[in-house]
């Protein structure tokens, strides 16, 4: 069985399916927090750090595509995975273009929403590598050795 370290945030108005893929997750070793609406993902979006957030896309309150606009607002290199029930090309277009990583179907085949979650975990390692990188080079540039 994979596992992967990780920390991930699950964002579904449907309790039973957060509880359900949560304990599924956590036996690959993903410490899972949940979320039942957009406005609870986005507080603790502000509060803590994931690898990777996944999104239900038909939510009441702020829908998935929202909830995703308003979390990539806040920041940009946050890594989020769309999940649907409801598939259409333009919701997945528009997912797409608002910077979601990824955009899969329900019920949702858990090797690939893995796979997925270990991609955006590593793209955001990256990202972060590079920022501390440049921080570095301009903190070397300003001092006068």
């Amino acid at each position: 069985m994979n596992t992967i370290e990780g920390k991930v945030l699950l964002v579904d108005d449907e309790e039973k399916f957060l509880e359900v893929l949560s304990e599924r997750l956590e036996t690959h070793g993903l410490k899972v927090s949940t979320a039942t609406s957009g406005e609870d993902a986005l507080d603790r979006a502000e509060d803590q750090n994931f690898d990777a957030i996944i999104v239900d896309l038909a939510m009441p309150g702020i829908d998935g595509i929202e909830t995703l606009r308003r979390l990539k607002e806040k920041n940009g290199d946050l890594e989020i995975i769309i999940l649907t029930g409801h598939a259409s090309v333009k919701k997945g277009i528009d997912a797409m273009k608002l910077g979601a990583e990824d955009f899969l179907e329900k019920p949702v085949d858990l090797s690939v929403l893995l796979d997925k979650i270990n991609e955006a975990k590593h793209k955001r390692m990256l990202i972060m590598e590079k920022k501390s990188l440049d921080k570095v080079k301009k903190i070397l540039k300003t001092k006068a050795w």
